[in-house]
């Protein structure tokens, strides 16, 4: 054989294998649940079976509050967070956790029910620009350079904007040279698309037009539309290929609406709103093929719908009050089975597995199967004990916790800080290991981040930053 062909093949191979180490040992977290939107990572090179001490911390960084989670893109890391009367666009290096720029603005924000003040929405970064939506309705295009500001838009002195429930918290994604937001300005401002170099606003959609006279589900009459209903809820857009067309899909407070993510075109809607007024539809929508799957909190429970060929309608495969009811973390569809965390309430937190086929439930946990009777909380240090080995061990139960999968495995956080790993098993609930760090305590309401073999999880008042790559 020419040696000019065996050095060819040589660096096919080569090429091919460097290509396939590269997919496996890195991948960037640019944007709210990851780079596929779905809360799945695709590093294969991920250490899970921690020793009892957990992974070692490569880093630790006291942050303000929010409950965004961080972005991270090559060797450098953005958070958003409130510090006093400022919310701060915060670039970081991976390595250390140290700042390498920071953009501030006043921030008068008050959340109404006493939550904290912070930030909501994700970071979304490119290798130009950086992208953030604060809790007030401030958005905001800065370089990823510097910081410096390229763009922004007052949200809520453009829009007409009514009074919310938590602060705007839908984090925007990007489409090509465009950034769709969901802005919740009234009339039919519920869906806006800026252009991404400039700001300048491309469409709008969803609102009156929208819901007016829709059959409201609970009441089985017509909706009229009063002017002062809030349009948006806490569930962040997302884009799909259903049949060959690309569906913008938006879960609002009254239900879903696809969209032509170009254009802003209605293809159509679906009333998925819960009874009580004080109630928010947070979950993002899981797309199965040609299903959708929805589900919320507030007595509102899941329901799968099916997408037309015409892509214009859909069949309601089953509907279902009780099975997953899905506060703010988005569930993740894995083999025929849907997996994420139920329940409004922390004490009615349960981790589930339902059949995406008919929306029954095949397990559910609180996360502890121990004997209550061993564990005892430490009066001054607050930790809970094994009375067994009177050594401190993480909080037993997850309550309202996040999940992102990594291969064959979920990566758990719970609201109280307990880190788990759990596998992705259909007949059965198995935890494979558990541990909790001091930074970490409730409330911890953003998922964890993997990015390049470091894993992040962000409390209300710090950033840590886990090594989790294999040897």
């Amino acid at each position: 054989m020419p040696t000019s062909t065996l050095t060819a093949r040589s660096l096919c191979a080569g090429a091919c294998w460097l290509t396939l180490c590269t997919i496996a040992l890195a991948e960037d977290w640019p944007w709210f649940l990851g780079p596929r939107h779905d809360g799945i990572s695709g590093e294969t090179a991920i250490q899970l079976n921690w020793p009892d001490a957990g992974p070692n911390v490569l880093w630790k960084q006291p942050i303000g509050t929010g409950y965004s989670a961080p972005s991270v893109l090559g060797d450098r890391l953005v958070v958003h967070h409130r510090q006093d009367d400022k919310e701060s666009v915060s670039c970081r290096s991976v390595s250390d956790g140290n700042v390498l720029w920071e953009h501030s603005y006043k921030s008068t924000f008050s959340d109404p029910y006493g939550y904290n003040n912070g930030p909501r929405c994700s970071p979304i970064l490119t290798a130009e620009q950086c992208y953030t939506l604060g809790a007030e309705g401030l958005l905001c295009c800065t370089r990823m350079k510097d910081g410096a500001v390229i763009w922004q838009h007052d949200l809520q002195e453009e829009f007409q904007l009514p009074d919310w429930f938590f602060g705007v918290g839908c984090s925007p994604i990007l489409d090509g040279d465009r950034l769709i937001v969901l802005v919740g300005g009234q009339p039919n401002a519920g869906v806006v698309a800026f252009n991404t170099k400039d700001g300048r606003k491309l469409w709008q959609a969803v609102g009156r037009d929208t819901w007016d006279g829709v059959i409201d589900a609970h009441t089985e009459e017509p909706y009229e539309w009063t002017g002062e209903e809030k349009i948006v809820s806490y569930s962040s857009p997302l884009i799909a290929e259903i049949h060959g067309k690309r569906h913008l899909l938006c879960l609002m407070r009254q239900g879903l609406v696809s969209l032509n993510p170009e254009t802003g075109a209605e293809n159509f809607k679906y009333w998925f709103r819960p009874k009580i007024n004080d109630s928010v539809n947070a979950a993002r929508p899981v797309v199965i093929g040609d299903r959708i799957f929805l589900s919320a909190a507030y007595r509102q429970g899941a329901a799968m719908l099916q997408v037309n060929a015409d892509g214009k309608s859909y069949s309601q495969l089953w509907r279902n009050e009780q099975n997953m009811l899905a506060h703010w973390s988005t569930p993740i569809y894995v083999d025929g089975f849907i997996y994420g965390f139920s329940g409004r309430h922390e004490n009615e937190g349960e981790l589930r597995c339902i059949d995406a086929k008919t929306g029954d439930v095949i397990w559910k946990t609180t996360g502890f199967t121990g004997n209550v009777r061993e564990l005892s909380r430490d009066r001054e240090t607050g930790k809970i004990l094994n009375t067994v080995t009177g050594k401190p061990v993480p909080f037993p139960y997850y309550g309202r916790g996040s999940l992102i999968r990594v291969a064959d495995k979920f990566v758990v956080l719970g609201e109280r800080g307990t880190l788990a790993v759990v596998h992705v098993n259909n007949q059965e609930f198995i935890e494979e290991c558990r541990i909790s760090f001091d930074e970490i305590q409730y409330p911890v309401w953003a998922a964890p981040v993997l990015s390049n073999g470091r894993l992040y999880l962000r409390s209300e008042n710090w950033l840590i930053c886990l090594d989790v790559k294999k040897p």
